[in-house]
């Protein structure tokens, strides 16, 4: 748990119990966002899925007032009366939200004599404190309240939020409430959905039928793109206890604005371009498939409301491109329909994922990840608070934290810095390669400000910006989209099947080259192990290992597997899977 030192003029703590009422209860599904946020609160540490933010309080706000603010809060806004009732039973899925009418909640008041000189940052520690602990989703009130007061007189409030009822711009929108109301302004009626409207909305034909699309969306880049962007030596396991570098960049700022004047994109889209690019090209990669989460606010109905409206976009970029400018003009296309298909039920898009994934041989890494933040109305709190200064280019490397990931990017203030973090498994990325990779991104936006940059062949885009694609040897082969080392793929398997001997072949076929392993067993007892067999021990081992994909055929022969073809007697063979026929992107 994350340690806040009190200042020196903290005089005690006490607990405020808010009552409210006067609102309606309701009560139905959950909404696909929810249901895809639970599921990650679920299985995740609270630290890393809980958000937390910190609202400012006008001079002279007494502490009713302040209480009186947030309880109108609550009655205004059904998320923050939801609870989830068989969220903690174990299930797979949330099947029901609750609206309550009226109820209660706590408030924890830290009162002071005298508050630290940067009341900011003591707050964001307050903030960042109250994530750790976990929200019970079936009983708690989903703000985690911090009023921190000088003389009984509240200065600021430091909250931690559920994240299965709200999101960034879903705290931004309260911020702004918040201080209308103690500014003593009537609020409009509420006219975006609230999270049962949405629920009602999902669940009609036409929702269905936008899932099932967003759905399709998903298959086919999971069927077609790389298993894994970063498939390379070192790269290993699920988690990386990975740091955090931060670019603060006034040069940064300046050529992104430079770059999206000349070539008339938005600067997101240039700047989404430029990230996606770098991180194919310094994976050796033709394609960078990348998670993108959104929150879906693209429609006026959803602009303002609160709830949690993040999902991923699954963002597929084929960088081959004659020049940034040319792939500039794809990735909006590119970008446009990841959001457009970042609607789906979780539960369904897992099932999909095992089951793709097994008729593939592949294991889904969603270990490139992009976010850009810097057009909510309140990012996550103290990471985009405003600079006092604006350095040319600065780096500051922070904590640590296990991700399942190998290059997350957070975006958090494209003017008048570029203001970005970068964590980056140090097992691919030294603290030197993670620097030059974040400034690399800042050398190659000022490349593209000045002119368009050549991308027929790796040297332009190398000299631009520092960064070398990933060295893999001989070893190493492309097979159905994905690098692959045969020899790992043999371990794995000889692993999985209790030490037989195995070797993988790779074999040319009409629709590319093709992996098969040989299975040597030395009497007919030991070949009842199935290829089916095979195949389900070796997916149980894929995870973490992304330079493995499962053979396309099992071949079990007498003897051992390094024989002439002419002398094996073969005692069994198949592919392991359903087959599927579906396009393949031999890329």
């Amino acid at each position: 748990m994350t340690a806040v030192t009190a200042p020196d003029g903290v005089t005690g703590s006490r607990t405020l119990t808010v009552r409210y009422t006067g609102a309606a209860s309701r009560r139905g599904p959950v909404t696909m966002g929810q249901a895809n946020m639970i599921r990650c609160i679920l299985r995740d540490e609270p630290g890393t899925i809980n958000i937390h933010d910190v609202w400012p309080v006008p001079d002279g706000t007494g502490m009713d007032r302040a209480l009186d603010a947030l309880a109108a809060l609550t009655v205004r806004h059904e998320a923050l009366r939801t609870t989830f009732p068989d969220a903690e039973g174990g299930g797979p899925s949330p099947g029901e939200q609750v609206v309550s009418a009226e109820g209660a909640f706590t408030i924890t008041v830290l009162d002071h004599d005298r508050l630290p000189e940067d009341t900011d940052a003591y707050a964001e520690a307050v903030a960042r404190a109250a994530r750790e602990t976990r929200f019970r989703l079936d009983l708690d009130y989903p703000l985690r309240l911090r009023i921190l007061a000088r003389a009984g007189r509240p200065v600021r409030v430091a909250l931690a939020a559920s994240h299965a009822v709200t999101d960034g711009s879903a705290l931004g929108v309260l911020r702004d409430e918040w201080l209308a109301l103690l500014a003593g302004e009537t609020l409009p009626p509420v006219t975006a959905l609230t999270p049962l409207d949405l629920a009602a909305e999902e669940h009609s034909p036409a929702g269905r039928r936008k899932s099932t699309a967003s759905l399709a969306h998903w298959e086919r880049v999971l069927r077609t793109g790389p298993q894994a962007m970063f498939a390379e030596d070192g790269a290993a396991g699920t988690e990386t206890d990975t740091p955090v570098l931060t670019l603060r960049s006034a040069r940064g700022a300046r050529a992104l604005a430079a770059a999206a004047r000349r070539t008339g994109a938005l600067p997101g889209t240039v700047l989404l371009t430029a990230w996606c690019l770098l991180t194919a090209h310094r994976a050796g990669q033709s394609v960078c498939v990348a998670a993108v989460p959104t929150s879906n606010r693209f429609l006026p109905k959803l602009a303002r409301s609160v709830g949690t409206l993040s999902q991923d976009a699954l963002l597929d970029l084929d960088v081959r491109a004659p020049s940034f400018d040319a792939l500039l003009a794809r990735a909006w296309g590119a970008a446009m329909n990841a959001y457009r298909h970042s609607r789906f039920d979780a539960l369904d898009l897992w099932e999909l994922i095992g089951r793709v994934t097994t008729e593939r041989g592949s294991q889904f890494a969603r270990d490139a990840v992009y976010n850009d933040i810097s057009a909510l109305p309140a990012t996550l709190a103290g990471a985009a608070a405003p600079d006092g200064d604006a350095p040319e280019l600065e780096l500051a490397w922070g904590g640590g934290q296990s991700l399942p990931t190998r290059l997350l990017t957070f975006v958090y203030e494209t003017e008048p810095v570029l203001r970005l973090a970068t964590w980056a498994d140090p097992a691919l990325f030294p603290r030197v390669a993670a620097e030059e990779l974040v400034t690399g991104l800042v050398r190659l936006l000022e490349a593209v400000a000045g002119a368009d940059v050549p991308l027929d062949t790796p040297g332009p885009l190398t000299e631009a910006t520092g960064v070398r694609p990933v060295a893999r040897g001989p070893e190493w082969v492309r097979v159905d989209g994905c690098w692959i080392r045969p020899a790992a793929v043999a371990e794995a398997l000889a692993g999985a099947l209790d030490g037989r001997p195995v070797e993988v072949a790779v074999e040319a076929a009409g629709e590319g080259p093709r992996l098969t392993a040989y299975i040597g067993v030395s009497s007919r007892a030991s070949a009842e192990v199935t290829p089916d067999q095979a195949h389900a021990a070796l997916m149980r081992l894929l995870p973490g290992r992304p330079g493995v994909l499962a053979p396309h055929r099992y071949v079990f022969v007498d003897g051992p597997p390094r024989q002439p073809a002419g002398a094996r007697r073969i005692l069994r063979e198949g592919t392991g899977r359903t087959r599927r026929e579906m396009p393949h992107d031999h890329r």
